[in-house]
């Protein structure tokens, strides 16, 4: 353990704790409504009670899946082996042991999967059960189990129990901390913000109260005209794309010619608590367009992540209607959505009683916490994200591996209320921006349709986030061009060339159907950013001027903001 834990001063605080709840000095709070989820799982189980024909014939079929898995297990039988993960270990294959235990739980995943398959119900509702069902599945999966899992028996022997003891030691650490389990994904020493990652040379050229400007250093004589301005999500910090050099788009854009700025967003606190959508469009990305525009004497090429992606169509949609449509020379959007009206299993917290009981959450502290928002992604992703470091961790007492891209994804941000009461109620749950004028900024209606602004959308075909198909769907309302990269949400952005990774499709034709689109889609090898770049140039003058030096920095980058804890 990395420090000392007392059992008297962990008793000591759960006391005071329960004392100020029972004085009324504390209002518990919870982001989510319990009642929500009950009422959820009630439904959805009298849904299925209404359907005994369905529910005969997969009990039918399951009887017949369950004799051949016995006739097989029997008969030593080798069973395909699995594109799982969890699984990797060659025991899961060649011991016969191992490989029924394997095999007769992802037989039984599969069929309560197809058991929940056949509900009814709100979007909300059924997606619902499928998460809840996941998340159980998941949990009892045998590879978190230390007696049914090859690889903790085989370091179990090595090491004579001592990694079982020592892993409790981490578990009892983690919960002291407050922090919950599983908090070493990653090494956090392993990495430094300013030298090791986060780390291409630049400077602070711009600040107000929402976000700073960062202008990196030229890294060659000539430079195309138009730079390039990205605006990241709020709930992570921006340097995503400037991980450790070798994985660092922002290092390889500059090399190859670009003047390249960044919004960081401020971590926000208690006093942002009335910022909502609208002011990060109009004083945050309007602002740093002005910004850029004024320094690089040229209108700017904006690309933007996930909910940054959201937020430029909604400021480009401003600009439009304000007639400023030319302040923007081309937008680029990666993973966004822009109609919510698919959100897959995201759609089970798109509720009216988790959106009442979050608002009261937020009402009391002035915004959603970091600690909050990551205990929530990695529940979508949870055999990745909590269940393999559950293991690693607890069980194998393995040190957590360096990595940035975990790195960055542990730095998380704040979302003040206002904006998040607004994005989930007037865009997640109404869907306003699909409406023509549905949604307001600064009194102004918002309709994509008059976007006429060139853009390229990027969907990524593994996303757990903003499903490939939703973001094309996107693209064809917003009239964009397409592509779709490989990988998931954040690794298939993270694709530098040298890495020769995951690859991509392009398309020209844009059929509705987002799969027959993918079908007759012609598939590139490695990486999507030099077509992108390609694109850039196709709407761009083409014309190059020398370096933009730096001179008025107001500190190196990343800055005062993307260090804020």
């Amino acid at each position: 353990m990395t420090s000392a834990f007392s059992f008297g001063d962990l008793s000591r605080q759960l006391h005071e704790a329960a004392e100020k709840m029972i004085n009324g000095t504390v209002k518990p709070t919870l982001p989510f409504d319990p009642f929500a989820i009950a009422q959820a799982t009630s439904e959805f189980a009298m849904g299925l009670a209404m359907k005994p024909a369905e529910l005969m014939e997969v009990q039918l079929a399951a009887g017949k899946q369950w004799g051949d898995f016995w006739t097989g297990a029997v008969s030593g039988r080798a069973s395909e082996k699995p594109r799982d993960r969890r699984f990797a270990a060659p025991e899961w294959q060649d011991d016969a042991y191992y490989r029924a235990i394997r095999d007769a739980y992802l037989l039984a995943s599969k069929q309560l999967r197809e058991v929940v398959s056949l509900g009814e119900g709100s979007a909300s509702t059924t997606a619902m059960a499928s998460f809840l069902l996941d998340q159980y599945l998941n949990a009892i999966s045998p590879s978190n189990f230390a007696a049914t899992n090859p690889e903790v028996v085989r370091r179990t022997k090595e090491t004579n129990g001592a990694n079982l003891v020592q892993g409790f030691a981490h578990l009892i650490e983690d919960i002291a901390s407050g922090k919950g389990i599983v908090q070493r994904r990653s090494d956090p020493t392993a990495f430094e913000k300013g030298k090791t990652i986060a780390a291409t040379p630049g400077e602070v050229v711009y600040e107000n109260d929402l976000f700073q400007l960062i202008q990196y250093t030229p890294a060659t004589e000539k430079v195309a005209a138009e730079p390039l301005l990205y605006v990241p999500p709020l709930v992570n910090r921006y340097y995503m794309i400037d991980l450790v050099p070798r994985q660092s788009l922002v290092k390889w854009l500059v090399d190859e010619g670009r003047t390249v700025f960044v919004i960081s967003w401020v971590n926000p606190t208690e006093a942002h608590k009335n910022k909502g959508v609208g002011d990060y469009v109009l004083d945050g990305i309007v602002e740093a367009i002005g910004q850029v525009r004024g320094r690089a004497r040229c209108s700017p090429d904006l690309f933007a992540f996930c909910l940054g992606g959201t937020l430029v169509a909604i400021a480009l949609a401003w600009l439009a209607a304000e007639k400023r449509a030319d302040e923007v020379n081309s937008a680029t959007l990666i993973g966004s959505l822009v109609d919510f009206a698919d959100m897959r299993d995201w759609s089970a917290f798109v509720h009216e009683g988790h959106l009442d009981a979050l608002e009261d959450h937020l009402e009391s502290q002035g915004y959603i916490d970091s600690l909050e928002l990551q205990r929530l992604f990695p529940a979508m992703r949870a055999n990745d994200l909590i269940w393999s470091s559950v293991v690693n961790h607890y069980l194998l007492d393995r040190p957590a591996p360096p990595s940035d891209l975990l790195y960055w994804f542990e730095d998380g941000a704040r979302i003040p209320a206002a904006f998040l009461k607004s994005y989930n109620r007037d865009l997640l749950l109404n869907n306003k921006l699909a409406e023509p004028a549905g949604f307001e900024v600064g009194g102004v209606p918002i309709d994509l349709e008059a976007i006429k602004t060139p853009m390229l959308v990027i969907a990524l075909k593994d996303d757990h986030v903003s499903a490939w198909e939703a973001v094309y769907r996107g693209a064809r309302d917003l009239g964009a061009d397409f592509i779709l990269g490989g990988s998931g949400h954040k690794a298939g952005v993270i694709n530098p060339p040298a890495a020769n990774k995951h690859g991509f499709w392009t398309n020209d034709a844009e059929p509705t159907d987002a799969n027959q689109w993918l079908e007759n889609a012609t598939r590139h090898e490695g990486s999507w950013w030099p077509t992108w770049t390609q694109w850039l140039n196709k709407h761009g003058s083409r014309k190059t001027v020398p370096a933009r030096a730096i001179h008025d920095g107001m500190e190196p980058a990343p800055g005062r903001y993307a260090m804020m804890k």
